[in-house]
């Protein structure tokens, strides 16, 4: 179904998600060729580029660029939630961290957290969820979390605030 199919099911609106909710998103391979052509376009660093280069790093080896391990993850979690809610986008992220490095071959794992949900201020059809996004490798390691928040249409929209 395309995203921009008008008839798709929505399963999460902004009054389905609540503070302590986990939802598991599924998992990714890092593919060695996608991590290398990422790495040209964007992160063009030698140690995401070149074995010998990468090897004499911190490293040690061929390490995967952060953003797209980011990348890897906001795939996830668009395939594996937004799709399925009514996600208005987002205002931006709180914290990001890489906690470990990232190499071709790992697995990967997503699961959000809900900290937080607030309706805005300003626009009464509309409630902001806050995340924490957590991604695993296949040893249970953590390598990435994000902190942000996302705007969902509300089902039921509520009276403007008057603060």
């Amino acid at each position: 179904m395309s995203p921009t199919d008008a008839t798709k099911t929505i399963k999460y609106y902004w009054e389905d998600l609540h503070a302590g909710q986990s939802i598991d998103l599924g998992s990714v391979v890092v593919e060695r060729e996608e991590a290398l052509a990422f790495a040209g376009r964007y992160d063009p660093q030698p140690f995401h580029l070149d074995d010998e280069a990468a090897a004499q790093s911190m490293f040690g080896r061929l390490a995967t660029s952060g953003w797209h391990t980011c990348s890897m993850a906001m795939g996830l979690m668009v395939r594996n939630f937004l799709l399925e809610s009514s996600s208005l986008g987002s205002p931006g992220l709180e914290k990001l961290q890489w906690l470990k490095p990232v190499y071709p071959g790992d697995t990967l794992s997503l699961r959000q957290r809900v900290v937080e949900t607030r309706p805005m201020k300003s626009r009464p059809d509309v409630g902001l969820v806050r995340t924490i996004w957590e991604m695993f490798n296949q040893h249970g390691e953590q390598v990435l979390m994000m902190d942000g928040y996302g705007m969902f249409r509300r089902r039921t929209p509520g009276a403007p605030r008057a603060d």
